[in-house]
């Protein structure tokens, strides 16, 4: 597979990790959109949110349960922080595995783009 998220989990490529364990990984965005951005990815493959379902709920909960953990470490904790998730091409999904964007630093707006 050609995933560059599955590299990244399998170390095959560098990523500025945040925090790591064995069904998780939390990295730096190499493209910023705000003054913290942390990619939190599942380390198997999943292509995005539709195509889970109640078998993989194990992995998302534990992809979910680590948000609060990187953004304690990164400390986004106290001053508040948004989670996205964009699923498949319309909705802005450009990399084809599973992640949710750790956006904070600064002030967000509503409705977001």
């Amino acid at each position: 597979m050609d995933c560059i998220f599955c590299k990244i989990a399998a170390r095959e490529i560098p990523a500025s990790e945040v925090y790591r364990d064995e069904h998780v990984v939390a990295f730096n965005d190499t493209n910023p959109q705000a003054p913290v951005h942390v990619l939190v990815i599942p380390t198997r493959h999943l292509e995005h949110l539709q195509a889970t379902s109640a078998e993989d709920a194990e992995i998302l909960g534990r992809v979910l349960a680590t948000i609060p953990a990187v953004a304690e470490k990164v400390g986004l904790a106290d001053e508040g922080y948004r989670v996205v998730n964009n699923c498949r091409e319309s909705a802005g999904q450009t990399v084809f595995h599973l992640h949710f964007h750790l956006l904070g630093g600064r002030t967000f707006s509503w409705p977001p783009g």
